[in-house]
């Protein structure tokens, strides 16, 4: 069994997502490693229960463990002092997809509200919004927006000491999670059926 803090951080989020009912997407999940600068990322995805496939709306959770982090690390496990603590970089992207016609963005922010989510006492950034439409080979067009939130969580000496308080810090970002894609699916905007969806 491998005792990593990553490991922790990725079961911890996994939990949480589901704890807050949200249903993983399947074959979404991603673990991948950069065999020239040594960084890792893990990518996964969950939706409302119940939706269609692919789903209506998606929330996709990126963690990004840099190679700095991960000499940190090493660092602190062997007793020695790192200079900084080991982070992970988030990225939280809320996605709407299906649409017959680009939607209003104002309207879509407006959903989301103001109030950025929280990771351990910091507060994720927001991008600007992206709007994509893919035409397919029929002539008939999928529109989808996505909102992507990031920012860096700082894994203190607690934290690294004892990695259960890892369930704590991520389950309010999961539940902020879930609350977005409950706002954006109650969106009263027309969706086209999934069999007529496109890779979007």
């Amino acid at each position: 069994m491998i005792d990593h803090i990553l490991l922790d951080v990725i079961g911890a989020i996994r939990e949480a997502l589901e704890g807050a009912l949200l249903q993983q997407q399947a074959v979404e999940e991603r673990f991948q490693v950069d065999v020239f600068l040594g960084d890792v990322t893990f990518e996964t995805s969950y939706s409302l229960p119940g939706e269609q496939s692919p789903p209506r709306v998606r929330a996709d959770v990126s963690l990004e463990w840099p190679t700095w982090s991960q000499s940190a690390y090493r660092s602190w496990s062997i007793g020695e002092s790192p200079a900084e603590q080991p982070e992970l970089l988030v990225e939280v992207a809320l996605r709407l997809q299906r649409l017959v016609d680009d939607p209003a963005i104002d309207l879509v922010l407006h959903a989301l509200g103001d109030e950025a989510p929280e990771l351990a006492g910091v507060r994720l950034e927001r991008s600007g919004p992206t709007i994509e439409r893919v035409y397919g080979d029929d002539g008939i067009a999928a529109s989808a927006i996505e909102v992507a939130y990031q920012g860096a969580y700082h894994l203190e000496e607690a934290v690294l000491e004892q990695p259960d308080k890892v369930d704590d810090q991520v389950a309010p970002l999961a539940r902020w999670i879930a609350s977005g894609l409950v706002r954006l699916a109650d969106l009263d905007l027309p969706c086209l059926p999934a069999e007529q969806e496109h890779d979007t």
